[in-house]
């Protein structure tokens, strides 16, 4: 079965950078994109992974070597553009969610916003896992009662590993995973 892994990077970019780091993340910074996709593709049993990176393209323009990069590791970049008034990504990832109503396999959305609940909550229900890739601290209220009915819940750092380096996050930390020596 596949499991389609859509991301909403300027979400993720936007928590990282404003939320998490209190400015623009250096290139060490970001997520390993590739280490994403390999969670996609192991994270309920090891299924072929579709990722589709959504891009704003409305400048005109596009980052060229980081297009360039998620091609080599095996995501299909989306760049899309629209009036300036238009979520272009938002919209054309709750159309992409709609479309796999009608299709089989799993799906994983990387994004903090709450505006994919209604699509997400279609999603759910017998046949088919739907989980949500985020920092947990900052997931919307709207997703997280989704968890009620199915949608499971990954954080970046800690299930995906995605950082090659440990973020300065204040997180709740369940008592088995407590280190005090990280903080002596």
């Amino acid at each position: 079965m596949t499991t389609y892994l859509l991301v909403d990077g300027e979400n993720i970019d936007a928590t990282l950078g404003g939320s998490i780091l209190g400015g623009r993340p250096a290139p060490d910074q970001r997520p390993r994109w590739e280490r994403v996709l390999d969670h996609a593709r192991s994270v309920w049993g090891g299924t072929e992974a579709k990722g589709l990176f959504f891009l704003n393209a409305s400048s005109g323009s596009l980052p060229m070597s980081f297009v360039q990069a998620l091609l080599a590791i095996g995501f299909q970049p989306i760049p899309l553009s629209g009036e300036s008034s238009e979520k272009v990504v938002d919209i054309g990832i709750q159309r992409t969610l709609d479309a796999l109503a009608d299709r089989p396999g799993d799906v994983l959305l990387a994004t903090h916003d709450g505006d994919f609940a209604p699509q997400l909550a279609a999603l759910l229900g017998p046949g088919r896992r739907v989980g949500l890739l985020a920092f947990g601290e900052f997931v919307s209220s709207s997703l997280r009662q989704l968890t009620d009915g199915g949608l499971e819940i990954f954080d970046l750092e800690h299930d995906v590993q995605a950082f090659t380096s440990r973020l300065p996050r204040v997180r709740i930390i369940p008592l088995a995973e407590f280190d005090p020596t990280r903080y002596l």
